[in-house]
């Protein structure tokens, strides 16, 4: 039997399928024409655990061995030695770039860092109330009733215009988003400078007093930034590249990756931690309580930023992220209750054997909820800085889906409902 080849056997007839081997020796079952050759039959897999969608050049992940890397590089080399829009260039483009190419990028993105006055309009129609990932999703959305034309993809230049359009106004809608729901008037920031440094200032100046940056602030982000950019085939990114599938524009293809993301299962786990922190805050800050809580299989309490779905052992960005954190909270010196309950629940979870025995480590979305917290970005906007980060990783999957020419994603079914009824008037129901 061939080494490419799987062979599945159905009520005594047998079917062979090829192998399809990745550069990192994974191996999948190109299953295409299953439904074809075996009359339709098809598989069932709820939630896509083992199923691939396509083959990608952009991320690999493999969650056993804690190893996540952009078009090869790993994380930690990425997150110490580039910025975000270097890493943003790499996930889309394929390479890294030249300086050359890295000035142009940072022109081409500031010269599209203007939304349209009118874009406002539609801000100002949302209530305080508003959640913003809703607003994010809405404003993205907006965007393609002004920048109506589509995007050629056959065109370099025009896939290239687009991408630089959207990464120089999307942080704009990102720090509108904040100040809306502040009562802060709109800010542009400063083009003079970094993509970064831009973020906090147009987020957090105060219309009576000069801004002033803080490079530990401004590092932490450039992290949190980076180890969001990308990781692989999540339910956002999926979103993103079935919703592109149907040859939607890349910012509709962006609005739908932005309400995936919203769900606390994905992008509002980060959140979901500081919503627990608060809880055990008002419920007296007693962190041993909630751990022997979480080791109680009866006890319906989660605790929320330990463990990974993915990862099985450390998460490689907690890592990274927790020195950040810790800087943070350092130099900023912040006096809160509601950090000081993280840092006790970190502690415990690094030295009781139920957690350690079990890898129920810290995760990315623990440290990045805490360093949001300490620099002040209120907890309902950490999932709208989660899309900040992700945008380069959607723009990257949605672009390598449609220059494969992909196919429109449609899963089936297997129907489980009535078989065919008579219907019946009304009067005899």
């Amino acid at each position: 039997m061939s080494d490419n080849i799987a062979t599945l056997e159905i009520k005594g007839e047998k079917y062979e399928f090829p192998l399809i081997h990745g550069t990192e020796n994974e191996t999948a079952i190109d299953i295409k024409s299953l439904r074809g050759s075996t009359g339709g039959i098809i598989t069932i897999d709820p939630g896509y655990k083992n199923t691939g969608s396509c083959e990608s050049a952009i991320t690999f992940l493999n969650g056993e061995k804690g190893i996540l890397r952009y078009r090869g590089y790993a994380i930690e080399a990425l997150a110490e030695k580039a910025d975000f829009l270097e890493v943003a260039y790499l996930l889309i483009f394929g390479e890294l770039p030249t300086s050359e190419q890295l000035t142009k990028f940072y022109k081409d993105i500031k010269a599209q860092s203007v939304v349209d006055d009118d874009v406002k309009k539609i801000l100002d129609a949302f209530p305080k109330s508003a959640h913003p990932m809703g607003v994010l999703a809405s404003l993205t959305n907006a965007l393609t009733a002004f920048n109506p034309s589509s995007v050629n993809v056959d065109s370099e230049e025009d896939m290239y215009k687009a991408i630089v359009k959207i990464l120089g106004k999307f942080p704009v809608l990102v720090a509108w988003t904040m100040r809306k729901k502040r009562g802060l008037p709109l800010d542009y920031g400063d083009s003079s400078l970094g993509y970064v440094e831009n973020v906090l200032k147009m987020m957090f100046k105060q219309p009576n007093e000069e801004y002033k940056l803080n490079p530990i602030i401004v590092n932490a982000l450039d992290k949190l930034l980076i180890l969001h950019a990308d990781h692989e085939q999540n339910c956002s990114t999926s979103t993103v590249r079935i919703v592109g599938s149907s040859h939607a524009g890349l910012f509709a293809s962006l609005a739908a990756g932005i309400s995936a993301l919203w769900g606390p299962l994905h992008g509002g786990a980060n959140q979901a931690v500081l919503e627990m922190l608060e809880a055990i805050k008002e419920d007296g800050g007693d962190t041993k309580k909630y751990m022997a809580k979480a080791k109680d299989k009866d006890d319906p309490f989660r605790l929320m930023g330990f463990g990974h779905r993915v990862y099985k052992n450390f998460d490689p960005r907690a890592t990274i992220i927790k020195k950040a954190a810790d800087e943070v909270l350092g130099d900023l010196g912040v006096e809160d209750p509601i950090l000081d309950i993280a840092k006790g629940l970190e502690k415990e979870a690094l030295e009781d054997s139920y957690f350690v025995d079990r890898k129920l480590y810290p995760n990315v979305d623990f440290y990045s909820g805490i360093i949001y917290r300490a620099m002040g970005i209120p907890t309902e906007m950490f999932t709208v800085m989660f899309a900040l980060g992700r945008l380069p990783g959607w723009i990257a999957q949605w672009r390598e889906m449609r220059l494969r020419k992909e196919p429109i994603g449609r899963p089936r079914q297997v129907y489980i409902g009535e078989n065919h009824r008579e219907f019946k008037n009304i009067a005899d129901r």
